[in-house]
């Protein structure tokens, strides 16, 4: 009972970690319709900025995080006006094209410049922090994620809901020709959105090298589980996207517990049994 116990422990705080990286990826869906295949490689470098943050500037991940947000909002917003601005009402398969080239750019562009070497933090000031509550052991670095990604996540809800940017974002998304003859900017509202996103990712790939390590690759496995997060949740939805996260973190937590090899089909298998129910997620509401 105290193996369970601690795999579900363990997999809320790692679905929060999910949740965080799913957020900017149903984001850019809910107000665009476009899937952004470069999303994992937005966090990959957030976590090459954090890793050099410590190692040429000292700078420990949790006081790097916030800068690496705001750096990869930047390169989100780059993105944005760059590449997939330029393919806006075209046909899907451009827009399709496009961030899977972006992806395929960043993750070349990482292997040429930082080689195919993991870099690893291996003095963080919360890595050897440990707490025990009862038979549950609690890691440092695994709360401090969870936390982390808990906050943004919540910011980026309060934001998109409560404030006037945030409505504008949402309008736009809605139905954007209603939203210009309000005076609102739909390319603008994108444009945006692409920053807001890049910085939740920027800010997610802070806080993974608390307990990962940096590669060309790195992304790919949480980029993975973010597609599942948000089909989960429901396209769109970031409430739904932070539920989903906890849902699938548990599910591979208890069953990687008994099989380990099967976590990923553990978190699809979820997701299929809830698409029978709610062929919109869990959240979505189309």
């Amino acid at each position: 009972m105290s193996d369970l116990a601690q795999a579900v422990v363990n997999g809320l705080l790692i679905g929060a970690v999910f949740a965080l990286v799913a957020v900017g990826l149903t984001l850019i869906y809910g107000v665009m319709d476009i899937i952004n295949f470069a999303h994992g490689e937005m966090v990959m470098i957030g976590m090459y900025l954090s890793f050099f943050a410590w190692s040429l500037l000292g700078l420990d991940p949790l006081l790097s995080a916030p800068l690496t947000g705001v750096s990869i909002a930047l390169v989100g917003g780059l993105m944005y006006v760059a590449a997939v601005g330029r393919v806006l009402g075209r046909s899907l398969l451009a827009q399709v094209i496009v961030t899977f080239g972006l992806q395929v750019f960043l993750r070349g562009l990482a292997q040429f410049l930082w080689k195919p070497d993991t870099r690893t933090i291996s003095d963080s000031w919360i890595g050897g922090v440990r707490w025990t509550l009862g038979p549950v052991v609690i890691g440092g670095p695994q709360v401090v994620m969870a936390v982390g990604a808990g906050i943004t996540t919540l910011a980026v809800t309060l934001f998109m809901n409560r404030t006037r940017l945030g409505s504008g974002i949402r309008a736009a998304g809605e139905d954007a020709k209603a939203a210009a003859l309000q005076g609102i900017d739909p390319r603008k509202m994108y444009a945006l959105a692409w920053i807001i996103a890049g910085g939740a990712a920027g800010i997610a790939g802070g806080l993974l090298m608390n307990s990962y390590s940096a590669a060309p690759t790195a992304g790919v496995t949480f980029a993975l589980m973010a597609f599942v997060v948000v089909a989960l949740g429901g396209f769109g939805s970031i409430t739904g996207a932070a539920l989903a996260g906890l849902l699938v973190g548990v599910a591979q937590g208890v069953v990687g517990l008994y099989a380990p090899s099967y976590t990923l089909a553990a978190a699809l298998g979820l997701y299929l049994v809830v698409i029978m129910v709610r062929p919109q997620g869990l959240l979505g509401t189309r």
